[in-house]
């Protein structure tokens, strides 16, 4: 099981109807492609933040 990031929804049109993207998406950690505007992007971890 992976214990990456899911995005509930596209960050561009904001629906919901997206999937992991790539011949492997294991390996490509974070891209998803919308079904709706057929845009592709990645989740990225930045970093934490300071208190």
């Amino acid at each position: 099981m992976s214990e990456r990031a899911a995005p509930m929804c596209c960050p561009y049109c904001g629906e919901e109807e997206i999937r992991p993207f790539g011949d492997d998406p294991d390996r490509d950690h974070g891209q998803w492609r919308c079904d709706a505007c057929t845009r592709v992007f990645a989740l990225r971890y930045k970093g934490m933040t300071g208190r």
